[in-house]
């Protein structure tokens, strides 16, 4: 009769388990863990908002973006025309600038001296004061052409609006948001300044620079532009 064997496994022995983790500690590296991911998500939207066009405007030195938007006051209905010679289709039929009537055109306005382009939300964000300031600043800057785009909102909400302030400049309604997005407009107060001709000198951001000091800059842009020889018409 054959003897049995015992069979011996060739595998090491298990290594012990290691220590459980107290309670606290756990709950300590997932607080850690989700505070760390906050602060990434924090830091990558404080860079989106910091470095895209929403807070820089157009690009400085660059031509003003091209648009032709129904006049506010007008009966005029449809959206702004945003096409130029090689961007036609669904931003409109013709280039921006060869569309008049009743339209706030960035090209005319150009044309006529120093332009203040300043965007206007109806809800949202209470941006009046930036345009009270624009108001008070065209009777003194006579040869700058101060002007205003309404974004989206309810029309006849922002025609009562410019009525009680009783904003004399040209305003725009930009009723799908094309120009705004082609000016990179994240919020108001947002203030675009371009010297004769339609080239960016600057964006004006925040209240501070749009209510507080925008004097200034409308000033400064005045001097720039009689240095280069185009002051504006008075």
């Amino acid at each position: 009769m054959a003897c049995a064997r015992t069979l011996v496994s060739s595998a090491p022995p298990a290594s012990p388990p290691p220590p459980a983790r107290g309670t606290g500690a756990s709950r300590y590296g997932w607080f850690v863990g989700v505070v760390g991911v906050l602060i990434l998500s924090y830091i990558t939207l404080n860079t989106l908002r910091t470095e895209g066009p929403g807070s820089n405007g157009p690009a400085t030195g660059r031509p003003l973006p091209a648009f032709a938007a129904p006049l506010l006051l007008s009966s005029l209905e449809g959206d702004a025309n945003v096409a130029t010679p090689q961007n036609l289709g669904p931003a409109g039929k013709v280039p921006a600038c060869l569309v008049s009537g009743s339209v706030l055109n960035s090209c005319d306005l150009s044309a006529g001296g120093p332009v203040v382009l300043g965007f206007f939300f109806t809800r949202g964000a209470d941006c009046s004061a930036s345009l009270d300031v624009m108001q008070r600043l065209s009777a003194a800057h006579p040869e700058v052409q101060f002007a205003a785009v309404v974004v989206r909102g309810d029309r006849d909400e922002a025609r009562r609006i410019v009525r009680r302030h009783d904003w004399s400049f040209p305003i725009g309604f930009d009723r799908d948001g094309q120009v705004a997005n082609l000016y990179g407009v994240a919020g108001c107060p947002e203030v675009v300044l371009a010297y004769p001709g339609g080239v960016v000198r600057e964006t004006v951001v925040g209240r501070d620079r749009a209510e507080r000091e925008l004097e200034g800059h409308v000033a400064g842009l005045v001097a720039a532009s009689r240095a280069r020889g185009r002051p504006g018409r008075a």
